[in-house]
């Protein structure tokens, strides 16, 4: 099953975080994003390029939507022209299989 077709689990401190082996195998179902370390903590982070200010918006709104329903929410930054989305578990301080999954669930709102 692919990572878009999969849920969420409930998932809270002291849940695993993924392994260099499973970051490695992950990333390769969702090859537009890019692992970052930010202040330590590994994260997920894509960044959609759209025609105006509208588009990132709508895309923004979408997005909003997919993270209530799975209740797993990114951070999001919204501009002109594009929107940039970071994915990780903050109840682990780093990356679940949850934000791989939710990575590309976000891939397939711009279809």
């Amino acid at each position: 099953m692919s990572l878009s077709e999969q849920q969420c689990e409930a998932c809270q401190a002291g849940a695993p975080k993924v392994s260099d082996e499973e970051l490695a195998s992950l990333m390769k179902q969702i090859p537009d994003w890019v692992p970052v370390a930010v202040d330590g903590v590994m994260q997920l982070q894509r960044e959609y390029k759209f025609k105006n200010f509208k588009l990132a918006l709508a895309f923004t709104n979408k997005l909003g939507e997919l993270a209530e329903t799975e209740f797993h929410h990114p951070g999001i930054l919204t501009e002109w022209g594009k929107v940039t989305v970071t994915w990780w578990t903050h109840a682990i301080g780093g990356l679940h299989r949850n934000d791989f999954i939710m990575a590309a669930k976000t891939d397939q709102l711009l279809g």
